[in-house]
């Protein structure tokens, strides 16, 4: 049997929900990676900036937000690091698990390692693993089926179903284990979760089929040694600019942010200059006001890590009786609104079929309705401490949802269209890059929030998103038409 094909019909006999069984091995590690990625990021902003007697550091808000933006910047970073060891060193499966144990590593670090050295080496780690874990998952999934399965979108669909799965139950737990017992449990729950996950795996990846082991673009062996050199490099540079005071907490999210801007501009001059065809060239550029567009939606949507955690301890009303919410549970709403409505928007967008909004207008879109989402905060501008009610939160993030589904399920899929056949890797890196700019701008942005004095911060940023939405909803039908046929 080739390496590229689909495990044979004896193997389809035992099935997970319809398909191949092999599919619960992925399934069951990413919900097990998002339960703890999400259940440890729902609680350590709070671990940050509450006081000693609350039990967390002492951090200031601003300082804290901007760590979590950096944060949440850097794994999208890692990802493309993550894609490049996957196709050029170990291989998707050896890259997945090997991220698993550094995820694992960075919970561990944060349940056990106290103060502020705890978080910074977990965060690094997470941020590594992280990396990896979401550039080879999806790899692995799309090597259990051949190209003409025709259960390959309802396999990745079911796959989706986990990773939303473990988003909507991380929060829950950790935030419950740390409101009652402490932050540190919570952390270590998450470190058990990745633990459950990396075991299943471990037990099920010999199953897993030959092409997920393959290495599809090797690197020349004799490059090893130079590529060790520059990771060398790069780990003593850090390092100096930490110990001179060059790379502080404080400048961290604004260094983050550059290097990605600095990682953008590259990728696009090295696409544009490597001897594209007109058309090739028309596509790399109409991705141009795409790129801007999604970093733009991210900057606002990622917030609900960084302001809208903040919003929900000092602003939002979560007193049910004699009974307080934690603050963490706020972040499960999100991802039950994904399960309920992704698949509502792909009926939606399947019934209308060649009459559905093009990508440039999905785009715009997104973008827009993500502004509207953050002008919504303003009616409850002024209303005091703990003066929002839960179901207006919650009214919002439903906002937040529908602008995600317009802009984020499309973006991989038109960045592999728009690419050059040559740069097909490199152009859903670049998707990933918007990601990862949006995500280091939020640590930047959120560092401006105050919550006695509200209403500048969110009609500022509302608006700004909304006039950009408006502009590409303006500019569509000429990016469309710079896109050469691709809708």
């Amino acid at each position: 049997m080739s390496s590229t094909t689909a495990p044979d019909s004896r193997e389809h006999k035992r099935t997970f929900f319809g398909q191949p069984f092999e599919l619960s091995t992925p399934f069951a590690v990413e919900l097990w990676e998002r339960f703890s990625f999400y259940g440890m990021q729902g609680i350590v902003l709070l671990y940050m900036y509450y006081t000693a007697s609350q039990g967390g550091l002492g951090i200031s808000e601003g300082i804290a937000t901007g760590i979590m933006g950096a944060y949440g910047g850097a794994v999208y970073l890692f990802t493309i690091v993550g894609a490049w060891v996957a196709d050029r060193l170990a291989g998707a499966d050896r890259t997945l698990f090997g991220s698993a144990i550094v995820v694992m590593a960075g919970h561990v670090a944060l349940a056990l390692v106290p103060g502020i050295a705890g978080v910074g080496i977990g965060l690094v780690l997470i941020a590594l693993g992280s990396g990896g874990l979401k550039a080879t998952a999806t790899t692995i999934v799309g090597g259990l089926y051949s190209r003409d399965d025709p259960r390959r979108d309802a396999g990745f669909s079911l796959y989706y179903l986990g990773v939303n799965l473990g988003a909507f139950a991380g929060p829950l737990l950790t935030g419950l284990l740390q409101s009652t017992l402490g932050f540190h449990f919570g952390f270590g729950l998450a470190a058990i979760g990745m633990a459950a996950g990396l075991v299943q795996y471990a037990i099920r990846r010999p199953k897993l089929p030959d092409a997920v082991r393959h290495v599809t673009n090797p690197v020349d062996r004799r490059r090893l040694p130079l590529l060790g050199g520059i990771v060398a490099v790069v780990l003593v540079l850090v390092v100096v600019s930490v110990l001179t005071g060059l790379l502080t907490v404080r400048n961290l999210p604004t260094v983050v942010v550059a290097v990605v801007v600095v990682a953008t501009i590259a990728y696009f001059v090295v696409i544009l200059s490597s001897g594209l065809t007109a058309d090739e060239r028309s596509r790399v550029v109409a991705f141009i006001p795409l790129f801007i567009a999604s970093a733009v939606f991210w900057s606002l949507y990622q917030q609900q890590f960084t302001v809208v955690t903040v919003y929900s301890d000092q602003r939002l009303d979560r007193s049910f009786f004699d009974w307080t919410m934690p603050v963490s549970w706020i972040q499960s709403i999100n991802p039950v609104f994904i399960i309920v409505l992704s698949g509502v928007f792909a009926a939606m967008w399947t019934k209308l079929g060649a009459r559905q909004p093009s990508t440039p207008t999905k785009f715009a879109l997104g973008t827009g309705i993500m502004g509207i989402a953050f002008l919504l905060f303003l009616p409850f501008v002024g209303t005091g401490e703990n003066g929002t009610p839960l179901v207006a939160l919650v009214a919002i993030l439903l906002v937040f949802t529908l602008a995600e589904l317009l802009l984020s399920p499309v973006g991989q899929s038109v960045a592999t269209k728009l690419a050059p056949p040559k740069f097909q890797t490199q152009m859903v890196a670049l998707f990933f890059l918007s990601v990862s700019l949006g995500t280091a701008v939020t640590g930047v942005l959120s560092a401006y929030y105050d919550p006695t004095d509200e209403a500048p911060y969110f009609t500022v940023l509302g608006l700004v998103a909304v006039v950009v939405g408006v502009v590409l909803l303006l500019l569509a039908k000429p990016v469309l038409k710079a896109m050469r046929g691709i809708r």
